[in-house]
């Protein structure tokens, strides 16, 4: 089930749940623009090629639109469309004052040159410079994009309308970027992780964790829960998977990772198949690369009590039903995985106030929104009488659905 589908199922069962009326539930779904721009740039060979390049800002009610932008082969109008909906309910469930936009470029930047990448990026940047802004929408990076990337737009932008660093986040921190930036989804995925421990008595030290992926996000979950005592079992990337279940030596795994460009060959653990990552003994599951991979073919075998959704949509709702049926908790990524989006936050703020915070300040200030974001969810399925997922799906939608009508926008 692809992502557009699931979000939108989740989508209508929070507004049965809320009781909102049709009108508002439809003016809720329709994207407030889609933007779509042909880029050609001339190749380092001198031949002219062109690109698409598009927008979609689905929501503005709470606050600009905020959203990554993606360089990828296959840039799929649908899947963009769920994830700046998916967006405009995150930021609510944060609690952040922004709505949802997602966007990109259809290209392979495998293919391109370095300097290839800047002229698209800065042709897109002309293209769409005055629908972004801001307080009007705020790109990020997302696949294939990074702080390079975040730093070419805000030149290009600045050229157009001054010196405007927040017009951007997950910029280098030479450029305006916050400390803290590139831990902070995995640090929020351990604040996650803890809120809901806490909940059932427990603390981080002493449970075994599987970790499937180990880019920034697995990585960094990964050396902080490990930090805190956690037992981190088994780990798998694109190039393999291992698994120690005595616990792996996370340091030892980050330097070989980086050195040998994943984790495969590591000597503290087993080489297993990554396929069996999943199903490992443990105490909480971490999907933290693909969607989809939790499904019905598998769900029955997953022997975790607790699954943390740091990836994007992880799980299919057919093993959704099939896990809470066997008392598996799942904490949601629209939840979950919101550390990345506060933290950029942070840096729009400080971006504006023209003041960096040092790293302890974000951390903490991270900590206080992932806390009490968890508190505000739990609140939600008590209300509802619902799972975790359900009870972020109808606090953002809710929130969302708050301020459009205060601001008289429902039809």
């Amino acid at each position: 089930m692809n992502a557009l589908v699931a979000t939108n199922r989740n989508f209508k069962l929070a507004v049965r749940l809320l009781g909102l009326d049709s009108k508002l539930e439809k003016s809720l779904l329709i994207p407030f623009r889609e933007i779509k721009v042909e880029c050609t740039i001339p190749k380092d060979d001198g031949t002219l090629a062109s690109f698409v390049g598009f927008r979609v800002q689905h929501d503005n009610a709470r606050g600009p639109m905020k959203g990554g932008i993606r360089y990828h082969q296959e840039v799929d109008p649908d899947e963009v469309n769920a994830l700046a909906q998916l967006m405009t309910w995150k930021t609510a469930v944060a609690n952040i004052p922004y709505g949802g936009a997602k966007g990109g470029i259809g290209c392979n930047p495998g293919d391109l040159s370095v300097s290839e990448l800047e002229r698209l990026t800065r042709v897109f940047t002309q293209k769409i410079h005055d629908l972004i802004g801001i307080h009007t929408d705020v790109p990020a990076p997302d696949m294939g994009t990074g702080p390079q990337t975040m730093a070419w737009i805000l030149d290009e932008y600045s050229k157009f309308h001054g010196y405007s660093p927040a017009v951007v986040t997950g910029k280098p921190i030479d450029l305006g970027g916050s400390l803290g930036r590139d831990a902070a989804t995995g640090r929020g995925v351990l604040f996650a992780t803890e809120a809901l421990l806490n909940e059932y008595g427990k603390s981080i030290s002493g449970q075994r964790f599987v970790i499937q992926g180990f880019g920034n996000v697995g990585s960094w979950a990964a050396q902080l829960i490990s930090e805190q005592g956690g037992k981190i079992v088994a780990v798998s990337d694109i190039t393999g998977a291992i698994k120690n279940k005595n616990g792996i030596h996370i340091p030892s795994l980050l330097k070989h990772a980086k050195e040998h460009k994943g984790v495969k060959g590591f000597h503290g653990g087993d080489p297993i198949d990554p396929k069996s990552i999943l199903v490992e003994d443990c105490d909480i599951l971490i999907p933290a690369a693909l969607g989809g991979v939790i499904n019905r073919e598998n769900a029955n075998e997953i022997k975790a009590k607790f699954i943390i959704e740091a990836a994007n949509h992880p799980t299919d709702p057919e093993a959704d039903e099939i896990l809470s049926k066997k008392g598996v908790v799942i904490l949601p990524d629209i939840y979950a995985n919101s550390g990345g989006v506060t933290v950029s936050y942070f840096e729009w703020v400080q971006n504006i106030q023209g003041f960096l915070w040092d790293e302890e300040k974000v951390n903490t200030e991270l900590k206080t929104y992932m806390t009490k974001g968890f508190k505000d969810v739990k609140e939600m399925c008590k209300a509802h009488n619902c799972d975790l997922r359900m009870g972020a799906f109808t606090l953002g939608v809710n929130r969302v659905a708050r301020a459009t009508v205060l601001r008289g926008w429902e039809a």
